[in-house]
């Protein structure tokens, strides 16, 4: 038996049970999982609000990390193997997954580390480098900025050589922001205007926007001439009303950005953006940060941290 968190209703927290072990599934492999991390997408799917809908009960987690203990033949991948995981359901001790959805991690990289690592960071370098188009010398807000994505934005903007602006509510969580690399910092809750700070600070090249609703707009009229506004989500409760005339005005793309889309649309994109994070990990300019470690049997602990918006950095579980 193996023991599982599972979401038993809608708008309820997760609770822990015990199931069989699973079967290897034909041409799958099993993982032993270590750790799992919990992003706002997991809080949506409890809600029946994400874009992936799970009837309950089901068991939450998009992304962790473990060791391979069974394979398949011509998987490529070596019984001990240390991997990280993007598959529904890693909130489980051990599970059975496509060996396409797993990717070999440094040695020097913890399970705490890598099981928040794959969304979080492959999200931001994914969309910046690649939607965004984010050169070295440019100007990057980030919105959300003490968020599990909006630092990770904020580092890999900072290590791509861009000049990043960190928004985010509370002085306490912005002290996170400028130690994750930011070079100025505005704090929301006291910030009267948010579009005539960010202008008076010069405005911005690309905006990354896990927020949306009013300060995403607010950021996307600092857009400079020929800027990016990425929707990256809309943890503020609804999409931004983004003026498209000033977009057309001023040359300015809206990407819409959703990483777990990239599995079919670009797989490839995914595991090249990740070799390249690891190495930007291993050259030390990465820097995890768990906002909160806690065990399997606290994981409606961690769901309250993710509603209550109280945790810097990713939710991490361990099994």
């Amino acid at each position: 038996m193996i023991r599982v968190a599972q979401i038993p209703a809608f708008d309820q927290d997760p609770v822990i049970s015990e199931v069989p072990d699973p079967v290897r599934a034909k041409g799958q492999i099993l993982v032993r999982m270590g750790a799992f991390a919990l992003n706002f997408a997991d809080l949506l799917k409890a809600q029946g609000k994400y874009q992936e809908r799970q009837d309950p009960p089901f068991v939450p987690g998009l992304e962790g990390a473990g060791t391979v203990i069974e394979t398949s033949e011509d998987c490529g991948l070596a019984i001990g193997t240390r991997v990280l995981v993007s598959t529904p359901g890693t909130a489980a001790q051990v599970i059975s997954v496509d060996p396409g959805a797993v990717q070999t991690i440094p040695d020097s990289m913890s399970f705490e580390q890598a099981a928040g690592f794959q969304v979080a960071y492959g999200t931001s370098h994914l969309a910046l480098a690649g939607r965004g188009d984010l050169r070295a010398g440019q100007t990057l807000i980030v919105l959300g900025a003490a968020g599990g994505v909006g630092l990770t934005a904020v580092e890999i903007g900072a290590a791509l050589g861009a000049h990043v602006i960190g928004v985010a509510r509370g002085a306490d969580r912005l002290e996170s922001v400028a130690a994750a690399g930011a070079h100025q910092v505005i704090d929301s809750a006291t910030c009267p205007d948010l579009r005539v700070a960010l202008r008076e600070l010069g405005g911005a090249d690309v905006v990354y926007d896990p927020v949306g609703d009013a300060p995403g707009k607010a950021a996307f009229g600092a857009l400079r001439h020929g800027g990016r506004h990425l929707i990256i989500g809309f943890a503020g409760g609804k999409p931004p009303a983004l003026p498209l005339n000033h977009a057309l005005v001023k040359n300015i793309a809206i990407h819409g950005f959703f990483w777990g889309g990239y599995r079919s649309l670009d797989p490839k994109a995914i595991r090249g953006s990740m070799q390249a994070l690891f190495t930007l990990f291993e050259q030390g300019k990465l820097n995890p940060v768990m906002g909160k470690v806690l065990p399997l049997d606290r994981i409606a602990e961690g769901y309250g941290l993710l509603r209550d918006r109280k945790a810097v950095g990713k939710i991490i579980i361990t099994l």
